[in-house]
This record gives structure tokens, C-alpha cells and sequence, in this order.
């Protein structure tokens, strides 16, 4: 498999979908997308990420910019990062007040430790097992000592691959990763575990679990 199979896949359906997808998850968080644990979440990592300083974050595969501007709105300085053109073009249109760039996880846009904090909001359920391990070293080099990440994605069962992914014709796998395996690759490169949550799916169009690690980076 080429190294980059991956990425690609979720690109190019994104540039084609990118609208679709908008129509389904609109441009910022709400109810109809997050249920009310997933949003305290958010402000769990707002309020952590002002304890502890710097309060430059990103939103990791930031899409149409939904988490980066709940972040912004409580006033963290975001800049979001998002593999797909079409997307980030939605992203700039609808919060001209935020920065964003075209960048993978494999590879953030960001010099060495400087983030004070992270979400990487369901952006790794298109990462495989496998490949963990890149995305979590680099969140370790871009975090300051002690920044703070939080990680979310449907959880604990077996990848659902779709032939014609959002009406697009093309190919597209997505990986519902286990939370243990998760933590364990944030751990190999030195993150401190701050809290782990699992809750059952509850919105009308989840189908299964959805997890959520919160963790530091050291220093």
C-alpha cells in the first residue's frame, strides 16, 4: 500500500464532497452534531489550555472550521489545518477571523514546540491502526511542555469502507479505533494521560461508540 493511500483517499473525496458534507455538519458546533458530552469536553480543553499557557491552538483536520471557531469564540488564538482545498475554502469563506492552512497530520505546518494546545476532532478515523504513531509524534513536536490535546473518534469496532463515499463515486475507509491503542501511541511519545471518555452512540446518525482522550504533553 502506498504511503500515502490514505491521505489521498480522504482528500480527494473532500474536494469533491466538500459542500455535502458542509450541508450535514454545518460550519460550527451544535447540538444536531455533538451531543453534550462531546461539548464539555471542548470546554474542558479550553479552560486547560488557559490554565497552563500558551493559548495558540489548532484544529487538526479542521474541515469548515466548526471547532475552531467554538475555540475562538472562548478566546483561544486557532489556526485550523485541513488536507482538503475545498473545505478550507468554506473554512475561510465562513470565519474570515481565523487562519488556516492546507496541511496533513503526518506533517502540521508548525515549528517545534509551538502550540499550546491541540483537537484533533474526529480527524484520525481516516488514519489506519498502523499509521498512528505519525500523527501522534508529530502533536509531540509542535506542543509546548504541558500543552494539552484532545482527541476524538468513533471508537471500538471494525472500519467501515464505502464504495461510493457522500455521493462521490469514489473509495473511502474509515477506522473506528480502540481507545486503549489510541492512548498507548500518544504515551510512546511522551504524553501524559489526563482523562479518557466513552459514551454509547446517541445522535441520530451515530452508529457506534464515540471516545474522546484528553492528554499533556511533557515538561
Amino acid at each position: 500500500m502506498p504511503d500515502d493511500e490514505h491521505v489521498t483517499a480522504a482528500r480527494d473525496v473532500y474536494e469533491l464532497a466538500a459542500q455535502t458534507y458542509v450541508e450535514f455538519v454545518g460550519t460550527s458546533i451544535s447540538a444536531s452534531t455533538e451531543g453534550a458530552v462531546d461539548r464539555s469536553l471542548l470546554e474542558a480543553f479550553v479552560e486547560l489550555v488557559k490554565e497552563r499557557g500558551p493559548t495558540r491552538v489548532a484544529d487538526l483536520g479542521c474541515g469548515p472550521g466548526r471547532v475552531g471557531r467554538y475555540l475562538a469564540d472562548r478566546g483561544l488564538d486557532v489556526v485550523g489545518v485541513d488536507v482538503s482545498s475545498a473545505l478550507l475554502a468554506v473554512a475561510r469563506a465562513t470565519h474570515p477571523d481565523i487562519v488556516f492552512h492546507e496541511g496533513r497530520l503526518d506533517a502540521l505546518p508548525f515549528a517545534t514546540r509551538t502550540l499550546g494546545g491541540a483537537v484533533s476532532w474526529y480527524s484520525i478515523i481516516y488514519t489506519p491502526p498502523d499509521r498512528l504513531s505519525e500523527p501522534c509524534k508529530e502533536l509531540a513536536r509542535v506542543m509546548v511542555p504541558g500543552g494539552v490535546v484532545l482527541v476524538a473518534f468513533q471508537a471500538n469496532g471494525d472500519p467501515v469502507h464505502r464504495d461510493d463515499a457522500f455521493g462521490t463515486q469514489l473509495p473511502l475507509t474509515s477506522y473506528r479505533h480502540h481507545v486503549a491503542d489510541v492512548v498507548a501511541r500518544l504515551e510512546e511519545v511522551g504524553f501524559d494521560l489526563h482523562a479518557t471518555v466513552v459514551r454509547a452512540p446517541s445522535l441520530e446518525h451515530e452508529t457506534s461508540s464515540q471516545a474522546f482522550v484528553l492528554a499533556t504533553a511533557p515538561g
